[in-house]
C-alpha cells in the first residue's frame, strides 16, 4: 500500500525568488504542488521526504521571467492493490451499500458484498444492522474489507471492497 518513491516534476518559478533562497522556495513549491495529489500511476502522493536534486534552471522563453527547474525527489505514495485488506472508516452508508475511507483512499462496499446477515435499515439512521441486532453499519464504524476492484483515472483512485469472507467485518465503531 505505501511505497517510497524517487520522481521528477518541472517547477516554474517566478523571477523575484531568484536569490540565495532558492532552494527553500524550490523545495515548498514542490511539497505544495505534489503533497496530497493523486497520479493514475503512483496513486496517492502522502509525503515529500527529500529534495535529491534540483536540475539547472532554465529561463522560459515567453517573455514571463519565469525558470524552469527539473526536481528529482523522494515520496511516499499510497497505491491500493487487489486482494489487500484494509482496515477502514465509514463515512456515509444508503441502502446500495456504504462508503468507507483508509487514508486517503475512497472505497465503495455495494450490498452485495456485505454479509447476507446485514439488511438495510432506515428506522434510527440509515445503517446496515445484522439479523440479531447486535452489529451495526453506520457512519464512524471501523471495518475491515478487502479490495476486489480498482479504477486508476489521471486523478483519482476508486476501489470497490467486500465484507463478504472470513475474519472481514465490522471491528468496532467511533466511540469504542
Amino acid at each position: 500500500m505505501f511505497y517510497f518513491l524517487t520522481l521528477s516534476k518541472s517547477l516554474d518559478i517566478h523571477p523575484k525568488h531568484f536569490g540565495s533562497k532558492l532552494r527553500e522556495v524550490i523545495r515548498e513549491k514542490l511539497i505544495a504542488e505534489t503533497e496530497g495529489t493523486c497520479t493514475g500511476k503512483y496513486g496517492y502522493v502522502v509525503a515529500v521526504t527529500k529534495v535529491d536534486d534540483i536540475g539547472r534552471g532554465r529561463i522560459r522563453q515567453d517573455q514571463s521571467g519565469y525558470a524552469t527547474f527539473e526536481v528529482t525527489y523522494g515520496c511516499i505514495v499510497c497505491r491500493p492493490y487487489k486482494g489487500e485488506v484494509l482496515d477502514a472508516v465509514v463515512t456515509s452508508v444508503n441502502k446500495m451499500g456504504f462508503f468507507a475511507q483508509a487514508g486517503p483512499l475512497q472505497l465503495f462496499v455495494t450490498q452485495h458484498l456485505i454479509p447476507e446477515e446485514f439488511e438495510f435499515d432506515t428506522a434510527d439512521d440509515n445503517s446496515w444492522i445484522s439479523m440479531d441486532q447486535t452489529t451495526r453499519i453506520q457512519g464512524g464504524t471501523h471495518v475491515r474489507i478487502r479490495i476486489v476492484g480498482i479504477k486508476y483515472d489521471p486523478s483519482e483512485v476508486f476501489c470497490i471492497a467486500t465484507m463478504k469472507e472470513d475474519y472481514l467485518g465490522v471491528i468496532g465503531s467511533e466511540a469504542a
